[in-house]
C-alpha cells in the first residue's frame, strides 16, 4: 500500500462533523463532486465532501466548470497533490480562516452528476452472481466457460445515467408472459435493482494503444456507487442473442461523490482466491501487485410507502468479485479501445456466497419464488411503485479511519 500523511487515522478536522465516528466523509476520505446551492442562480462547480459540508474548490483556485472531467484527466500526481493540500488545509492545524467561508452545508446544496459520462460499460465480475442467475436459466450449465477466462461486459447507455435522488420511472417494453403465445407491450412487472460499483476513468488512452495491467489503476480516478436498474421481464425476452438492451437502458443511478483510489489505499486486499482447478488469467490479465482489489462493503436498503425506516436487504463485498478493477481496464483496452476521462466502468452486480450477500432481488427472491419479508408484514418479489432503493458503501479496517460513499438512491414511479 502507498500510504502517506493523508491516511493517518489520528487526523482530525476543524470541521467538527467530519470527526463523528459514523461519518461517511472524514478528513481521510475527501471525495470529489459537483454541486450548486439550492435555489441559487449559480453555475455548477467542483467541491469536496468533508463531514456534512462541501468545500468549494474555487477557494483553492481550482475552477472545474460543471463537471470533473478535467480533474479526472489531470492524472494521479495532480490528484495526490490536491489531496495533500486539502488534508493540510482541513486538519485542525490547517487553514480554517481561509476555507471556513467557502463551506456550503450539504443540506443546502444540490448534488449533480460528477462527470459527463461519454461511454458506459457494465461488466459481470461476480462468479456468485453469474452462477446464481445462470442456475435459473441454465440449471445444467449455470456458469458459462468463458467467465473464468475473460471479464465479460456490455456497452450500456450513458445518456440515462442519473445522480442519486433522481426518480426512476417504471419502464415499458415487450414482455413474453409464460402463458401467452405472443409478446405484449406494457409496464415491467419484474423491476429490479443491481448493486454495483462504478469506476470513473481518469486519463484515457490513445486509440489502438492498450493499457497494460501494471498501469491500469493509474487510469482510474475513483469509485462511485452504482445501481443498474433492471427490468427482468423485458430483459429475458430481448437479451438473446446480443445481450442487454432496453431492459437496462432506462436508468442507471450513481452516487454524487467520487471516492479516489488514493483514499482507498488502506483497503486494498488480495484478489479473490480462485477455486482449485480454475485457469490462471492470461498474461495480459495477470496482476503484478499482491493487493489487487478493494474491500468495499455494499449494502442495499428498501423503504416502501408504508415504512418509516429503510430495511436492509443485503450486504456484500466487492472483494468477492472474480475480476479486479485493473483487469477490467486492461481487458477493455486490450483490443485498442480508447477510454476517455469520465467514462464509467460498472463492476457488475456484487453478490457473495450467502443469501444475505446478493446484490439483486432476482437472487434474493429466487426470481420471485420466495418473496422477501419486510417489517410490517409486507413482502416483495420485485419492486413496487413508490419503493425507494438505497445503496450504501463503506470501507472499514482495523487501524484506519472508516470511509463511506454516501448513497445512490432512487424512488420507483409509475
Amino acid at each position: 500500500m502507498r500510504l502517506d500523511a493523508t491516511h493517518n487515522p489520528a487526523l482530525r478536522s476543524w470541521v467538527e462533523s467530519a470527526n463523528a465516528p459514523d461519518c461517511d466523509f472524514p478528513i481521510q476520505n475527501l471525495p470529489f463532486g459537483i454541486f450548486r446551492r439550492k435555489g441559487a442562480r449559480e453555475a455548477p462547480r467542483g467541491g469536496v465532501a468533508i463531514g456534512d459540508q462541501i468545500v468549494d474548490l474555487a477557494a483553492l483556485g481550482i475552477r472545474t466548470g460543471p463537471t470533473l472531467n478535467g480533474l479526472a484527466a489531470a492524472g494521479r500526481p495532480a490528484w495526490k497533490k490536491l489531496r495533500k493540500t486539502l488534508s493540510a488545509a482541513l486538519s485542525t492545524n490547517g487553514g480554517k480562516k481561509k476555507l471556513a467561508r467557502h463551506l456550503v452545508p450539504m443540506k443546502r446544496a444540490e448534488l449533480l452528476l460528477p462527470v459527463a459520462v461519454g461511454d458506459y460499460t457494465d461488466f459481470y465480475t461476480s462468479s456468485f452472481h453469474a452462477t446464481n442467475v445462470g442456475r435459473m436459466f441454465r440449471p445444467d450449465n449455470p456458469l458459462l466457460p468463458n467467465f473464468k477466462w475473460i471479464p465479460i461486459g456490455y456497452h450500456g447507455r450513458a445518456s440515462s445515467i442519473v445522480v442519486s435522488g433522481t426518480r426512476v420511472r417504471r419502464p415499458a417494453g415487450q414482455l413474453k408472459l409464460p402463458d401467452c403465445e405472443h409478446p405484449v407491450f406494457g409496464p415491467s412487472r419484474r423491476l429490479d435493482y443491481e448493486a454495483e460499483l462504478g469506476f470513473v476513468v481518469g486519463p484515457g488512452n490513445a486509440l489502438g494503444r492498450p493499457i497494460p495491467i501494471a498501469r491500469a489503476r493509474e487510469h482510474v480516478f475513483g469509485v462511485v456507487l452504482l445501481n443498474d436498474w433492471s427490468a427482468r421481464d423485458i430483459q429475458a425476452w430481448e437479451y438473446q442473442p446480443l445481450g442487454p438492451f432496453l431492459g437496462k437502458s432506462f436508468a442507471t443511478t450513481v452516487s454524487p461523490w467520487i471516492v479516489t483510489l488514493d483514499a482507498l489505499e488502506p483497503f486494498r486486499v488480495p484478489a479473490f482466491a480462485r477455486p482449485q482447478g480454475d485457469p490462471d488469467p492470461l498474461p495480459y490479465l495477470r496482476e503484478k501487485e499482491a493487493d489487487a482489489t478493494y474491500s468495499i462493503e455494499v449494502e442495499v436498503h428498501l423503504r416502501t410507502r408504508r415504512m418509516r425506516a429503510a430495511h436492509r436487504l443485503s450486504r456484500g463485498n466487492y472483494a468477492t468479485s472474480y475480476w479486479t478493477p485493473g483487469q477490467l481496464v486492461a481487458h477493455h483496452t486490450s483490443n485498442g479501445c480508447n477510454l476517455k476521462p469520465g467514462d464509467l466502468l460498472g463492476s457488475g452486480t456484487i453478490s457473495g456466497p450467502t443469501r444475505d450477500s446478493v446484490g439483486s432481488m432476482l437472487e434474493l427472491t429466487l426470481a420471485g419464488k420466495e418473496p422477501a419479508q419486510l417489517p410490517g408484514g409486507e413482502t416483495r418479489a420485485f419492486l413496487h411503485d413508490g419503493d425507494e432503493v438505497l445503496e450504501r458503501g463503506r470501507c472499514a479496517r482495523e487501524g484506519y479511519a472508516t470511509l463511506g460513499f454516501g448513497a445512490a438512491s432512487g424512488i420507483v414511479t409509475a
